[in-house]
């Protein structure tokens, strides 16, 4: 696999395809292997990137001192679209909703548009109740180490607290096992984690920074789950309203992680997103 130097480090990404690119992001705990299912369902023409975020299923731990904040993890987002020199990006976001706020810290210059599945928006951080578990683990000595231990079990990891309300059904176990066993192995790589988790989450902020989508002038396509769960359905719907060239497109049947309980649905909406911006750039 890969990887790129960026001032913080290097970090591991995974590519296929040539053309325009599309930058595909992931959530807390997992890695760039949650788009796997769905990835070759993406229409061809586009160079896909996915890049391991430090959110503790990376393998590669960052440097000492690294800023993983939300505005330090923004600014890693955009050093990878700089290391790798890519223009006019669709970022795409799930789960961790936090490379929404490029815009609101100026980092946005490489990003044409934005796919936005059900991530953490406005006031929703940590999300529901697998991301207050994350926040008390990372405050509890060795916590990390049992949750993600937990997560292994697959009857606990279909319970709420932890993935029971992330995916509508089951994950297999072997991807829940590639992304639990970085942080199982690397004590520095849940030092990357605890410096996110532990770093806070000002709800008056946040919703600042979600606001500030408004200036944001590049089509969306806000690809939510009429679930809801984890993150409120009437999310979608403001995001929708919030950015100026967008439009909502709501999954069934699917929970956050709608790229795994609807891989096809999913891929249908994107595909259609991608291939109506080339047609209109070509015409």
């Amino acid at each position: 696999m890969p990887t790129v130097d960026i001032p913080a480090g290097r970090m591991h990404y995974v590519e296929h395809g040539d053309g325009p690119p599309v930058v595909l992001l992931h959530g807390l705990l997992m890695n760039h292997t949650v788009w796997d299912r769905m990835i070759g369902l993406l229409p061809p023409g586009f160079r896909y990137l996915r890049p391991d975020l430090p959110l503790g299923a990376h393998s590669i731990p960052l440097e000492p001192g690294t800023d993983l904040s939300m505005k330090g993890l923004n600014q890693l987002v955009a050093d990878f679209l700089a290391a790798l020199d890519l223009r006019d990006v669709v970022l795409v976001h799930s789960d961790w909703g936090g490379a929404l706020f490029l815009t609101s810290y100026g980092l946005d210059e490489r990003v044409g548009r934005l796919v936005v599945l059900p991530c953490e928006a406005f006031d929703n951080f940590p999300p529901g109740l697998p991301g207050k578990l994350a926040t008390v683990a990372g405050r509890v000595p060795g916590g990390f180490i049992l949750a993600l231990r937990q997560l292994r079990i697959r009857w606990l990891r279909r319970t709420p607290l932890l993935f029971g309300w992330m995916a509508r059904y089951p994950i297999p176990d072997d991807l829940v096992r590639g992304w639990t066993e970085p942080g199982l192995r690397d004590a520095r790589i849940r030092r990357d984690l605890l410096a996110y988790t532990r770093s806070g989450f000002p709800a008056r902020e946040l919703i600042a920074h979600t606001e500030e989508l408004r200036r944001f002038r590049g089509e969306a396509l806000i690809l939510w789950s009429s679930a809801g769960k984890v993150m409120p359905r009437e999310h979608g719907r403001r995001l929708a309203e919030l950015i100026p060239a967008s439009r909502l497109v709501e999954i069934p049947d699917a929970y956050v992680l709608s790229m795994l309980d609807q891989p096809a649905a999913v891929a249908g909406a994107m595909s259609e997103f991608l291939l109506t911006h080339r047609a209109h750039s070509a015409e």
